[in-house]
């Protein structure tokens, strides 16, 4: 009852999948779970694994797996520091927030978030990529990825050239100009989520602020804040 509640009828969620992931897909039920975000669980009584977070986990897996294959034959030259910066930049929560909202997956996104956040994308998206390996196999989830991703939606050689850990890059410019650092890491409370405030301290002295559904998001946030500011 509650899937017919809260999604279109079958032939239609369908045919918006296969524009998305390039082929009609067998168990659309799997790829219904995988844009459920837990926010909707809370609010529908439901089990917590019945969210996309498990399908998560597995698409980070599916997705690590296939851009390491991918780059380490597109860069034979490239040694082992060079190719985990880049898969960490490919991977990252920026680049895949992007991606998931370039690719249209807020027609399928269901989330009782108060505010709009483009994480929630960024987690759907590696929940549809374990859709499509639970699905079709690897085989099929390496395509999407390595075809409807990397070809269509992203331009390695920008990527290459664009900073997205910026914490990293604050923490290191703090240690060469002796200062010290530190997150302090507050949280609200909302109806229909957590949100985390992420306050970077330089010397004591607060430099940047970042708001997001995760601590991590929200310590890059803060540091990106601090980072155009150093550059």
């Amino acid at each position: 009852m509650f899937f017919k509640r809260v999604f279109r009828k079958k032939d239609e969620y369908a045919d918006i999948l296969e524009r998305i992931i390039g082929f009609y897909p067998h168990q659309v039920s799997i790829y219904k779970q995988a844009f459920l975000h837990k926010s909707i669980i809370q609010n529908n009584q439901l089990q917590s694994f019945e969210s996309n977070e498990r399908l998560e986990f597995l698409g980070d897996a599916v997705l690590d797996s296939v851009i390491s294959n991918y780059i380490y034959h597109k860069f034979p030259k490239k040694d082992e520091g060079y190719l985990t910066k880049l898969r960490s930049k490919l991977v990252s929560r920026q680049t895949l927030n992007n991606l998931g909202v370039k690719i249209g997956l807020q027609e399928l996104m269901k989330s009782s978030l108060d505010r709009a956040s483009k994480s929630v994308y960024g987690d759907a998206l590696e929940a549809l990529i374990g859709a499509v390996f639970l699905d079709k196999g690897y085989t099929a989830a390496q395509k999407f990825v390595e075809e409807k991703l990397l070809q269509n939606h992203i331009d390695i050689e920008e990527v290459i050239q664009t900073e997205t850990d910026f914490k990293s890059r604050v923490i290191e410019w703090c240690q060469k100009e002796k200062l010290s650092f530190d997150y302090k890491i507050t949280q609200q409370e909302e109806k229909k989520g957590k949100l985390y405030v992420a306050e970077l301290l330089v010397d004591n002295i607060p430099k940047g602020r970042g708001i997001s559904y995760t601590k991590k998001q929200a310590e890059q946030l803060a540091s990106e804040q601090f980072y155009k500011v150093i550059q």
